[in-house]
């Protein structure tokens, strides 16, 4: 009889088992299939302006914040230098710099998830995070994912297509033949480890809603030599390439958009992020611009006709004919505070508004930029400036061409640079911007960001 009770009481709890998962599943397909009609959004973090952020240090003038972020901007501009790297290309892994971004996204990885912080990034492909046994780690201030704690983890071969698709892999010198992954930083820096397949999970931005993708592509970092200080975990690639988040995502379809508060906006309100349907960027006063196909696959090339200030119409080149203009001649980023233009037009730029904005130039008392104006007030009078992308042209304002250093001082957020030239977030900003990989362009409308 009691070995009856026991075997009934066992059955009750396998069947009570049984349901719960079955409910479980119903629950992430219905979300799964709410995501691919509607789409998703989820919060970005500002690694130095939010307080959300584990480096959010309440301490800092915003005008610190500002040079600091200037600063990683300097590092990251030579992430784009092809030339500099493919002169320098001796391993069959690529070179690449540090990919310090600006912007943090939260997920889950594995089953039970495990929470990471990973950086979002225009510029990079895989998403990577730091995984146990670690041989070599940064800190980070989250639990460190740890693949044989996950029952949905599961290693790919070196010889699988998921594997052999992406450059920066190659074969493990074990029996198993796993596909590992390994990225040496032009700083010194790396990551290396096996790329894997788990559960993803996103928290969507309407609360109590979460996004979950099984057999995820990621890198297992086990050895990991960054600079990262604002306890993240790796990196969220959303670059070009078939391993980007927005590749994989299927309710992603290929589509993301962002909408990015501007620095001066004492709202509290976060940046945004979106996939799928929510991505697209439709209405009044959207234009597009196509992406050029250039290698590597991973960054997105635009083509910049010129800057029009006030009513010069500025090249981006000196040449006067048009057919010699460059396709592709800048790329678009997340990631890079300011925007990088070649010397010339730098140069133009600078002369044009300091003929036509009446007010009295100083140094940086931050020391970081260039072209610097008195001025307490929140608003200056300058003449209107509009980037003339092939086939769209993008009317900027001024939290996107001017950023406040100190309490006395507005300066142009911009720079010179002899590399590739880079349309930063800060000419971005309270800007919808579009990515739609399939028609392959990249689209921009007017928009509030700090709105709720």
């Amino acid at each position: 009889m009691a070995n009856t009770m026991s075997f009934k009481s066992i059955f009750i709890t396998y069947v009570a088992s049984l349901i719960i998962i079955i409910i479980s599943l119903i629950s992430i397909s219905k979300c799964d299939a709410s995501s691919s009609k509607s789409g998703f959004t989820v919060d970005l973090i500002h690694r130095e302006y939010s307080p959300q952020s584990p480096s959010y240090d309440p301490s800092l003038s915003p005008y610190q914040r500002l040079a600091n972020a200037v600063e990683r901007s300097r590092d990251r501009a030579r992430r784009f230098d092809t030339k500099r790297i493919e002169s320098k290309q001796t391993d069959p892994r690529p070179e690449i710099v540090n990919a310090r971004g600006e912007y943090l996204i939260q997920y889950s990885i594995g089953t039970p998830p495990v929470s990471s912080l990973g950086i979002f990034d225009t510029g990079s492909d895989l998403l990577w995070t730091q995984c146990k046994p670690c041989l070599k780690c940064f800190t980070q201030k989250l639990p460190i994912f740890t693949p044989n704690a996950s029952s949905t983890y599961r290693r790919i071969p070196c010889n699988n297509p998921k594997c052999t698709s992406l450059k920066e892999t190659f074969c493990s010198k074990s029996r198993k033949k796993n596909c590992l992954y390994g990225e040496n930083y032009a700083d010194g820096s790396s990551t290396n480890g096996e790329l894997a397949l788990d559960t993803l999970t996103l928290a969507s931005s309407t609360k109590g809603k979460t996004v979950i993708s099984p057999n995820f592509k990621f890198g297992c970092g086990f050895s990991n030599n960054m600079p990262f200080t604002a306890g993240e975990s790796g990196i969220v690639g959303l670059g070009g390439g078939p391993a980007s988040l927005a590749r994989q995502l299927p309710y992603a379809r290929g589509r993301f958009a962002y909408c990015l508060v501007s620095l001066s906006d004492n709202r509290s309100n976060s940046s945004k992020l979106s996939f799928g349907a929510r991505a697209r960027v439709l209405g009044r006063g959207v234009v597009s611009t196509p992406m050029v196909r250039k290698d590597p696959e991973t960054f997105y090339y635009l083509t910049m006709e010129g800057i029009t200030i006030g009513n010069q119409r500025l090249r981006f080149d000196d040449d006067k004919n048009p057919r010699a203009r460059p396709e592709g001649n800048i790329i678009i980023d997340s990631g890079t505070t300011l925007t990088l233009l070649p010397f010339g037009l730098y140069d133009r730029i600078v002369k044009a508004l300091k003929s036509s904005i009446k007010l009295k130039e100083i140094e940086d008392p931050q020391g970081v930029l260039e072209l610097c104006y008195y001025s307490k007030d929140d608003a200056i009078k300058m003449p209107r400036v509009t980037v003339h992308f092939r086939g769209a042209n993008v009317d900027l304002k001024q939290d996107n061409v001017f950023v406040r250093t100190s309490e006395t001082s507005v300066c142009l957020a911009a720079r010179p640079v002899e590399g590739e030239a880079i349309y930063g977030n800060l000419w971005q900003v309270n800007f919808l911007v579009g990515y739609d990989l399939s028609k392959r362009t990249v689209s921009f409308k007017a928009a509030d960001c700090g709105r709720p």
